[in-house]
């Protein structure tokens, strides 16, 4: 094993459950952002956003719901709203509305572009 996994898994050994679970969901995050998959252009389909959502949940459901959009810069500017949320106090819902406003404004750009 790497040294870097026997890192990780000290790391992830020594974590309490609660941040776990937000270790967890960054890394799945960050696996989505892998450029693997092929994706259609279509609309997006918004899921509303749920009850008391957290911010990580959030970047999912709106990676989801626009999957035609790049990530690579998009998601760059989404953990760094993530990480303004997390260092800087800003409230989970402040942050989701900027979010939401971010891919909103990013497919209306990916729609001009489109349409140009």
């Amino acid at each position: 094993m790497s040294s870097t996994k026997r890192r990780l898994d000290k790391i992830t050994d020594d974590l309490d459950p609660e941040n776990f679970s937000t270790l967890l969901a960054f890394a799945e995050f960050l696996h989505s952002r892998q450029p693997d998959t092929v994706v259609e252009v279509s609309d997006p389909v918004i899921v509303p956003r749920p009850e008391n959502e957290s911010v990580i949940g959030a970047i999912r459901r709106l990676s989801r719901s626009y999957p035609m959009l790049a990530r690579d810069t998009l998601l760059n500017e989404a953990v760094s709203l993530m990480t303004r949320h997390i260092m800087s106090g800003e409230s989970a819902v402040e942050t989701i509305d900027r979010l939401e406003a971010l891919f909103s404004s990013r497919y209306q750009a990916f729609q001009s572009d489109r349409s140009s």
